[in-house]
């Protein structure tokens, strides 16, 4: 049967949906929040790669051809969690009213996610009921295509071959024709029960894990030493985290999952893991906000002993949002273009990315603009 509020919330001219798993998270409400503001004139698309120069021409879906809609286990609407991003200082001040419209829009969009302590359907039902909200969603706005986008909670490893939550959500964007693109380090698409159906699908996908803090240094910094002949010995780092982020991460195998990715940029750069850890801090008085620290110590001229230290002090929802957006409209214009299989090109985003790349954020950038000349619209 329709459902009344989501048909008043229908967009005109709206031709590309987004999807977020984890819809009514600090992520995606600040994405939809942001999107709002930015098309609406309110604010500056900062931090939006995609509104840059490199991509004028490469046919990415407008700001205003956008519609949302999404899965969550959560019930607190997306107004009222805009509200409370904005007094954590998140949103800035008058906009969850200023965009109350379009998040009430996007959250008649929101269906129930799973599986729920309680829930007892198996897998199978999960994906189906999940695949049957994407063709509806498809279906009523008339969309061209629908991205979907897991920014929910990192989850840790799967011990066995059962699949985990995010990964019961790819399965079914793969069942109902949808790119899909992993912002967690959560298994997602990558679950190897999943790898057939992915080959024979076609659809392009990207992830894994946002590159937002200090991850985003490391790209930076270690070719750096490399490039100037200056050897690492030790790389070690603390992150202080509060949030949904900082409580997930409070589980040690959700954190490792989450530090796989923090090392890797490190040992592909590098060529081996210097000596240090990576260690992850529940910090709920944080909120938000998260302080990134790095203590790179390196070797000079003679022998000589030198240290580098980074702080990195930012709004994680904040860093996060305007890159959400840029994925899931370089992912649609691949998915329209024919493009299929990991969008290596997209490695720019992410500290664990699919397919074969460059593990330097410069070299990242190059590859990324490059896809973007393949993307230009076809010559009239």
């Amino acid at each position: 049967m329709p459902n009344p509020a989501s048909e008043e919330a229908e967009q005109p001219g709206a031709t590309t949906g987004v999807w977020f798993v984890g819809a009514r998270g600090s992520v995606a409400t600040t994405a939809v929040a942001g999107w709002a503001a930015v098309r609406a004139g309110l604010r500056p698309p900062t931090g939006m790669v995609t509104e840059t120069a490199p991509f004028t021409e490469a046919g990415l879906p407008p700001l205003e051809s956008l519609v949302f809609g999404g899965h969550d286990t959560a019930s607190c609407p997306l107004p009222k969690r805009a509200e409370e991003l904005e007094a954590g200082g998140v949103l800035p001040h008058g906009l969850a009213a200023a965009v109350r419209v379009e998040l009430a829009a996007a959250d008649a969009e929101i269906r129930p996610g799973g599986p729920h302590p309680a829930d007892s359907r198996p897998a199978a039902e999960l994906i189906d009921s999940f695949a049957a909200d994407l063709t509806d969603f498809r279906t009523r706005h008339k969309l061209a295509r629908v991205v979907v986008v897991n920014v929910s909670s990192t989850e840790p490893v799967p011990a066995d071959d059962t699949l985990p939550p995010s990964s019961l959500y790819a399965a079914a964007a793969i069942r109902s024709g949808c790119p899909y693109v992993n912002f967690t380090p959560s298994t997602g698409i990558n679950a190897p029960a999943l790898a057939d159906e992915l080959a024979a699908s076609g659809l392009p996908y990207a992830g894994r894990d946002g590159k937002t803090g200090q991850t985003l240094l490391r790209a930076v910094l270690a070719p750096m030493f490399v490039q100037r002949a200056l050897p690492v010995r030790a790389w070690s780092g603390t992150n202080l985290l509060g949030g949904g982020d900082g409580a997930a991460l409070a589980d040690p195998a959700a954190a490792a999952a989450k530090n796989a990715g923090k090392t890797r940029v490190l040992t592909d750069t590098l060529g081996e893991l210097p000596q240090g850890d990576v260690h992850i801090d529940e910090v709920p008085a944080l909120g938000d906000w998260k302080t990134a620290w790095d203590h790179i110590a390196f070797e000079g001229f003679l022998g000589t002993r030198m240290t580098l230290q980074t702080t990195w002090q930012g709004c994680d929802s904040a860093l996060a949002a305007p890159l959400v957006l840029d994925l899931a409209r370089l992912t649609a214009r691949a998915h329209d273009r024919g493009i299929s299989g990991p969008l290596p090109a997209l490695s720019f985003y992410f500290k664990d990315p699919d397919g074969e790349a460059p593990p330097a954020l410069a070299d990242q950038y190059a590859l990324l603009t490059t896809f973007a000349n393949t993307l230009r619209r076809d010559p009239a």
